[in-house]
């Protein structure tokens, strides 16, 4: 069957870490098709790991690399004075480690996409961008790179001709530029799970999200993450699966280079 629309779903998982539990990992695999995987840095443990890249390889769902920054406290999410070059480093660190269980799992790595404030730093800061995307092209250039839609880190991973995904948010709210609203402001979460998926069906399908301030902004929609670490995060996977299959609307893993 052919679709006029079609967009990948994923998910941040692996974030639990040795004594603690967080996220839905193995009741929301079913209903999307591509799975960040946490490196160690802002979360998860090589045993963590290990078992999630084991359930992404028994749902079929693909298996990204979701590097971030070493801040295990701020869970990732707070910015931190680093270097292109450190930028670099902890990538490579990072996909290094994700990708050798994924070997020794007999599956492969999908894509690359970072994890809180490095991939918000990223998404503006063209020299961390290219350190980002340099190092997914030095370690793993046949993957994918997710990126913020339109942003510093897409344009870097062009340049270098890796395959890029323009990502959108479900329940985040957008600023005029097309950036994410911070978490610290007012409004930055879409609390009402419609509100979300409508968002999501209008990204999607027009090419345009509603920034706070009241105007559309043109938008690519690649692939749509949504969180899976919420009091509701199972009925909103389930709810937003079956929202974009009735628009008629594919929902599979992006395509790789055959680099």
């Amino acid at each position: 069957m052919n679709y006029p629309h079609a967009v990948d779903l994923n998910c941040d998982m692996g974030e639990s870490f040795g004594a603690y539990s967080l996220g839905h990992d193995e009741a929301i695999l079913p209903f999307i098709t591509s799975a960040n995987i946490a490196c160690g840095y802002h979360a998860g443990d090589p045993a963590v790991m290990k078992r999630t890249v084991r359930l992404a390889l028994q749902h079929g769902v693909a298996i990204g690399a979701h590097p971030g920054l070493p801040d295990l406290v701020g869970f990732g999410r707070r910015d931190m004075a680093i270097s292109p070059e450190e930028a670099y480093d902890m990538t490579v660190y990072q996909l290094g480690a994700l990708a050798a269980f994924v070997r020794a799992e007999g599956g492969t790595v999908h894509h690359i996409k970072p994890h809180g404030a490095l991939y918000n730093m990223a998404a503006v800061n063209p020299a961390l961008a290219e350190a980002l995307a340099e190092a997914v092209y030095r370690v793993q250039p046949e993957a994918c790179l997710y990126g913020l839609a339109g942003s510093a880190l897409i344009s870097a991973g062009q340049k270098l001709g890796l395959s890029v995904a323009h990502e959108v948010f479900a329940d985040r709210t957008y600023q005029p530029n097309g950036t994410l609203t911070p978490r610290r402001q007012p409004n930055a979460l879409i609390s009402d799970p419609a509100a979300a998926i409508a968002q999501v069906v209008r990204m999607v399908k027009e090419g345009r999200v509603r920034a706070l301030s009241g105007e559309d902004v043109a938008i690519q929609a690649d692939t749509v993450c949504i969180h899976g670490d919420g009091a509701h995060a199972l009925e909103f996977a389930q709810q937003i699966r079956a929202r974009l299959q009735q628009e008629g609307i594919a929902v599979r893993a992006q395509h790789q280079t055959t680099a």
